[in-house]
């Protein structure tokens, strides 16, 4: 796995050995930055059950402005943070369940332009994660929340604040794109 584009382009990423992580393919991450444009240069990110970093790495290089990664895997966040020194950028990690840390970034009163996650597939997380980020009032007007899920697995309609603009299939894997309801873009 490597950063596809930007600051840090071609610089290789670590992964966790085994199945408890699910890399994000090159092809949908490229796929994922091209459909975000400009979106990304100056934004804050927050990549949501970020594994080895790559998405929030990847939006880093591209010119986000500040990046936040949460990861429970102990493991997974230190083969994150290791990312992060060796492409050169830093960002906040937090070794943490999503949930927790969700409260824990409305506590702080922390907004994002972009929201990323990509929970393991057919485990109802990312319906369950969408809930909170939209009860979390986590994203800035014009922001965006991208799920990663499997192309089988059904998100519930609305999840409370959020709508469904846009949904791209790519083998085995989905990618849904929402903004706030309140939103008017």
């Amino acid at each position: 796995m490597r950063v596809i584009a930007g600051a840090a382009k071609g610089r290789r990423l670590k992964t966790i050995k085994g199945l408890d992580t699910r890399p994000t393919t090159d092809r949908i991450k490229e796929n994922l930055f091209n459909i975000l444009g400009h979106r990304v240069q100056g934004s804050r990110f927050l990549d949501l059950f970020a594994g080895s970093g790559a998405i929030g790495i990847e939006a880093l290089s591209r010119g986000a402005a500040a990046a936040v990664f949460v990861e429970r895997s102990r493991q997974a966040a230190a083969v994150l943070k290791d990312n992060l020194f060796h492409t050169g950028f830093s960002g906040d990690v937090m070794a943490m369940d999503v949930g927790r840390a969700l409260k824990v970034l409305q506590r702080q009163q922390r907004r994002f332009d972009i929201v990323f996650l990509d929970p393991p597939y057919y485990r109802s997380l990312a319906a369950a994660t969408l809930a909170d980020i939209a009860a979390g009032e986590l994203i800035l007007p014009g922001g965006l929340v991208i799920a990663e899920i499997g192309r089988k697995e059904d998100i519930p309609g609305d999840p409370l604040n959020l709508v469904l603009t846009r949904k791209e299939t790519y083998g085995d894997t989905c990618l849904t794109f929402f903004r706030p309801r309140e939103d008017k873009q």
